[in-house]
C-alpha cells in the first residue's frame, strides 16, 4: 500500500503512476513494430501476498496496454519442469517467476534455467554478469542491450524522471557528484541496484542488517566498473548525513529509516512493499516517492519488448548468413 500524494511546501509527492505513463508511451511505440501481441506467463508458486499483487498487477497492466498475459499458479515442486516446458514453447515470448519460493538457493538455480531469450527478469547468469562488469550491450556493434532486472532498473527509470541523473554529462557517467545510501543487500534488488548506480558515476552505501559497503568507480571515474569497499564500524549515522538520495527496501513492517539522520532536500524512494519513511519525511524530503510498483511492471514490459527485438534480429541475422552461404555456394564454379 503506498501512502497518500500529500506534499508540503519543503516537498514533491511523486506518485509512480505518474511515472509508468510516459514509459507506457515508449512501450507502445515498440509494440507498433512487432506482428502480435507479446505473450508473458507468470508462474506463482508461493503464498507470499506481495508475490500475488505484483502478479495481479501485471496482468492488469499487460491487458490494460496490447500484452498477453497467462498467470499460471502450481506447487513450488512442479515449478522446475514448467519453466523448462516454457522455455521451449514458441507461443511464449517471455517468462517471469514470482519470488521468493523457496527463499534458499533453490531460487537462484530456477533463475538460471529461464532461457535467456525470454529472461523479462534480467536473472540470468549473462545478463547479471553483464550488470555488474558494466557491460550494456549483448554485441560487439553495440546494437542490442543486455536485459536489466526490473525493480533495479526501475529505481534508476525513477531518479532518470527526477532529473537526479546530469543528461549533460556523457552516457554512463550522469551520476557523477551524488552520494547514495541504499538500505538492502538483496542478491534481487539491494546490491544489484547499487552496482548499478555506482556504475553510473554516483558513490554508494549500501547497508545491509550487519555492515556498510561503498559501492564505486574511484576518484574521478577512473575505473570502468565499480568496486566494492569493506566500510568497518560504519552504520546509517554515518551514510545518511552524507547523501543526497536515499533509497530503501527492508520487507519489514515495523522498520523506519532515521529521519533525524536524513539530509535536508534529500530524495527518497521507497520500493519496500511496506511503508520504510515515517509521513515526517515529507518535513525534510525535497523529493519523495512512496512506492514504485507501476513503474517495475512496465519495466518488465520495455523488457520483454526488448528481448522480442533482440530474438528477431538474431534470426534475421542467422536468416542472412544462411542466405550468403547459398548465394557464394551457387556461384562457385563446378570442378569436374
Amino acid at each position: 500500500m503506498s501512502e497518500p500524494a500529500t506534499e508540503t511546501p519543503h516537498c514533491k509527492v511523486v506518485l509512480a503512476g505518474t511515472i509508468a505513463k510516459g514509459l507506457l508511451e515508449e512501450t507502445q511505440e515498440g509494440l507498433k513494430k512487432l506482428d502480435r501481441k507479446p505473450h508473458l506467463v507468470g508462474f506463482l508458486a508461493s503464498a507470499d501476498p506481495a508475490a500475488r499483487v505484483y502478479a495481479e498487477w501485471t496482468g492488469k497492466t499487460c491487458r490494460e496496454n496490447g500484452f498477453d498475459f497467462t498467470l499460471r499458479e502450481l506447487d513450488r515442486e512442479d515449478l522446475e519442469d514448467a519453466l523448462l516446458s516454457a522455455n521451449t514453447n514458441p507461443t511464449i515470448d517471455g517468462i517471469i517467476v514470482y519470488y521468493p519460493i523457496f527463499s534458499s538457493r533453490q531460487d537462484q538455480y530456477l533463475q538460471q534455467i529461464v532461457d535467456v531469450s525470454k529472461d523479462v527478469e534480467g536473472l540470468s547468469h549473462r545478463y547479471i554478469f553483464n550488470m555488474y562488469q558494466n557491460i550494456r550491450f549483448l554485441d560487439s556493434h553495440n546494437q542490442k542491450k543486455s536485459i536489466l532486472p526490473c525493480t533495479p532498473l526501475a529505481v534508476i527509470k525513477i531518479l532518470e524522471y527526477l532529473r537526479v541523473y546530469n543528461t549533460i554529462l556523457p552516457y554512463g557517467n550522469r551520476l557523477h557528484g551524488h552520494t547514495v545510501t541504499v538500505i538492502n543487500r538483496s542478491e534481487v534488488v539491494g546490491r544489484p541496484l547499487a552496482a548499478l548506480l555506482a556504475n553510473d558515476g554516483a558513490c554508494v552505501y549500501s547497508v545491509d542488517v550487519n555492515d556498510v559497503q561503498q559501492f564505486h568507480r574511484g576518484q574521478g571515474l577512473r575505473k570502468r566498473r565499480h568496486e566494492v569497499v569493506e566500510l568497518p564500524g560504519w552504520t546509517l549515522e554515518n551514510c545518511l548525513p552524507l547523501s543526497d538520495v536515499v533509497i530503501s527496501g527492508v520487507p519489514g513492517d515495523k522498520y523506519k529509516v532515521p529521519l533525524h539522520l536524513l539530509r535536508e532536500g534529500a530524495v527518497c524512494i521507497n520500493f519496500s512493499s511496506e511503508r520504510n519513511f515515517s509521513s515526517e519525511v515529507k518535513e525534510k524530503a525535497s523529493i519523495y516517492v512512496p512506492a514504485i510498483g507501476k513503474v517495475t511492471i512496465v519495466v518488465l514490459l520495455r523488457n520483454l519488448l526488448r528481448i522480442m527485438q533482440n530474438r528477431m534480429d538474431a534470426e534475421s541475422e542467422t536468416a542472412n548468413i544462411v542466405e550468403q552461404k547459398e548465394t557464394v555456394e551457387e556461384a562457385a564454379p563446378v570442378v569436374s
